[in-house]
C-alpha cells in the first residue's frame, strides 16, 4: 500500500484505494462521508486515517443521512465524496433520485462498493443499475490508474450535469496494484478550477419540467462523454471473435487475451456504463460475428444489448452470474461457438461452503440457545445477529436488512421477537421502534448493547437508551458481562418469557462485551 499524497515525487505501484484517496485529494474533496461495511470499510478507514489533506472525513449511521451531508455540502460550494456498500445505495436512494433534477452545485460522487460472490454480504446486487433508474453517469473501472481517472472525471461530469455520479468498485481492484505514476496521471488531467454556484431558479419549474430539462440539457452531456471518453476504449484485431468487458473483469480478460490462442479476439472495455456508448458499441459488434459480455454481478451490459443474436454472456450460460475468475472465460471462448450452455446450475450450501458462526466466546451465544426454545418468530438484524439462524443456532427466522428486525417482527401473527445490534438500531431501527410504539404494535425488542459494529470492523455506536426509555414503558437491562452461561440460561428465559406476555413494545437491553474488539 502506497501512503505518499500525490503530489510527491513519482508514486507508482499504487492499489485501488490509493487510487481513491489520491484522486479525492487531487480533486479537492472537502466532505467524505462513509457507511462502513465490506468492500468499503478499509477505504473509509484510510481517508479518516489521513488528518493533513484538507478535508473532512466522518464515520455516519446510514447511508441516506451520509448523502443527505453531502448534498448539502455541494449546495454550499464543497465538492463531497460519499462511500458505502453496494446494499447501502438502497437505503440512499430516496435523495439520489431526486437529487437528478432537483440540480446540486458542486460535484457529488458516490463510491459504491459491490460484492461478487456475496462474501460479505445479505445480497448481491448489483449497482450499476443505480444509473438507470437515477439517470446519472456511473463509472465502473477496471484498474487502479482508471480509478483514479474515473474519480476525477466523475467530479467534472457531477458538476456539468448538476448531479451526483457513481462509482463502482469490487474489493479485488481495491487491492490491485498498477505500475503506471499518480503524478503523470494527475498532471495530464488538469483542470480548471471553476466556482459552482447552486442555481435556485430550478424552484420555477414543475418537477415534471425539471425532468424534461434534465433530459434536454444535461443528459445528452453524459451521451457525449461516454461516447468520447478515453475509459471506454476497444482493439480490434482479425479475429470475428469480441469480448465486452467492464470493470476488474477487463483485467482479467487483458490476461487472458496474452495468451497466444487469443491474441486475435478484439476488446472493448467499458469504464464507463451508463450511459452505455451505444454507438461505439454497434461499431465494434458489428465487425464481429461473436460476442462474449464479460461482467459482475449482473448482465448489466448484456442485458442492453442481449436483443441482438452474437450477444453471449450470463444469459446463454457461458458466463456465472457472480463473481468471474479467468477460468470462467476461458470456458465460455472454448464454448462460444454453442448458442447456450447449462454449466453453472450447482447451488452452493452452507454444508458445502462451510458454516461461518459466532466468534467463540461470544456473550450472545446463550441468548441465542434460549431463543430457540420459545414457540414465537425471531427476526434479527444484519450482523452478527445473521449468524444465529442457520445450524447449530437456527434461532433466527427472519433477516432482511440492516435496521429491519423491529419491523419484521411487528408483522407476525403474535408478539414475537426482534433482536437488534445497537448499530443497526441507530442505523434505521429506530424508526421502526418509533413506528411500534406510535402504532400499538406487539413486540418484544432484544438489543444487543455492546457498543460496537462487531460486522464492519468495530467501529463505535451511539448510545441510546435514552431514547428507548423516553419511548416505551417497559424496559429492562440485563448484563451478559457478569453472568456465566449457566446463570443466563437459568435467568433471561423468565425474562422474555415476561415480556412476551406484557401487552405492547417491551424491550430488553442486553450489554455484553464484544470479544473481537473490546
Amino acid at each position: 500500500m502506497n501512503t505518499k499524497n500525490s503530489d510527491d515525487n513519482t508514486i507508482t505501484n499504487f492499489t485501488g484505494i490509493d487510487a481513491l484517496h489520491f484522486a479525492a485529494i487531487d480533486s479537492n474533496v472537502k466532505t467524505i462521508n462513509g457507511v462502513a461495511g465490506f468492500p468499503v470499510t478499509e477505504i473509509i478507514q484510510r481517508f479518516i486515517d489521513d488528518k493533513d489533506s484538507g478535508y473532512i472525513s466522518r464515520w455516519i449511521t446510514n447511508e441516506k443521512t451520509a448523502l443527505e451531508i453531502a448534498l448539502g455540502s455541494s449546495v454550499s460550494g464543497k465538492r463531497s465524496m460519499v462511500i458505502t456498500k453496494h446494499v447501502g445505495m438502497n437505503v440512499l436512494s430516496d435523495p439520489l433520485i431526486t437529487s437528478t433534477t432537483h440540480t446540486i452545485s458542486s460535484g457529488v460522487v458516490i463510491i459504491t462498493g459491490d460484492d461478487p460472490g456475496a462474501l460479505a454480504s445479505q445480497n448481491e446486487q448489483d449497482s450499476r443499475w443505480y444509473g438507470n433508474v437515477s439517470e446519472i453517469p456511473v463509472f465502473d473501472p477496471s484498474t487502479p490508474e482508471n480509478t483514479y481517472i474515473s474519480v476525477r472525471q466523475a467530479f467534472e461530469i457531477s458538476e456539468k450535469i448538476k448531479a451526483p455520479a457513481i462509482i463502482r468498485i469490487t474489493g479485488r481492484l481495491t487491492k490491485c496494484e498498477s505500475k503506471k505514476d499518480v503524478n503523470k496521471l494527475k498532471k495530464q488531467l488538469q483542470s480548471a478550477n471553476q466556482k459552482s454556484v447552486f442555481d435556485r431558479s430550478i424552484w420555477n419549474l414543475t418537477m415534471h419540467d425539471r425532468h424534461q430539462r434534465y433530459h434536454l440539457e444535461s443528459y445528452p452531456i453524459l451521451i457525449k462523454e461516454t461516447e468520447n471518453t478515453g475509459l471506454n476504449a476497444s482493439v480490434i484485431n482479425g479475429s470475428d471473435t469480441g469480448i465486452i468487458s467492464s470493470g476488474f473483469p477487463s483485467t482479467l480478460v487483458n490476461e487472458i487475451l496474452n495468451k497466444s490462442e487469443y491474441r486475435q479476439i478484439s476488446h472493448f472495455s467499458l469504464n464507463m456504463v451508463y450511459p452505455l456508448p451505444y454507438d461505439k458499441l454497434d461499431e465494434f459488434i458489428k465487425n464481429h460475428e461473436r460476442v462474449l459480455v464479460v461482467e459482475e454481478s449482473e448482465p448489466f451490459i448484456e442485458t442492453h444489448l442481449y436483443i441482438l443474436d452474437s450477444i453471449y454472456g450470463k444469459k446463454t450460460g457461458h458466463i456465472p452470474y457472480g463473481k468471474i475468475d479467468k477460468k470462467h472465460v476461458d470456458f465460455a471462448l472454448e464454448h462460444l461457438n454453442e448458442e447456450s450452455i447449462e454449466e453453472y446450475t450447482q447451488i452452493q450450501t452452507l454444508k458445502s461452503r462451510g458454516y461461518r458462526g459466532l466468534c467463540e466466546g461470544c456473550f450472545y451465544i446463550p441468548l441465542y440457545q434460549i431463543l430457540r426454545e420459545f414457540d414465537v418468530k425471531v427476526a434479527a438484524d444484519m450482523g452478527c445477529s445473521i449468524l444465529g439462524a442457520p445450524e447449530p443456532m437456527k434461532a433466527v427466522d427472519a433477516d432482511f436488512a440492516l435496521g429491519s428486525a423491529i419491523g419484521t417482527a411487528c408483522g407476525f401473527d403474535k408478539k414475537g421477537i426482534a433482536v437488534i445490534g445497537d448499530f443497526g438500531l441507530a442505523h434505521s431501527g429506530v424508526v421502526s421502534l418509533i413506528n411500534a410504539v406510535y402504532g400499538g404494535f406487539d413486540v418484544l425488542v432484544i438489543v444487543l448493547q455492546n457498543k460496537i459494529a462487531a460486522m464492519t470492523g468495530g467501529q463505535g455506536t451511539p448510545n441510546l437508551t435514552d431514547v428507548i426509555t423516553a419511548m416505551v414503558d417497559d424496559v429492562s437491562v440485563y448484563d451478559f458481562d457478569n453472568k456465566t452461561d449457566e446463570e443466563i440460561k437459568k435467568s433471561i428465559p423468565e425474562l422474555i418469557d415476561d415480556k412476551l406476555n406484557n401487552p405492547g413494545v417491551s424491550v430488553i437491553l442486553a450489554r455484553g462485551r464484544c470479544v473481537k474488539y473490546q
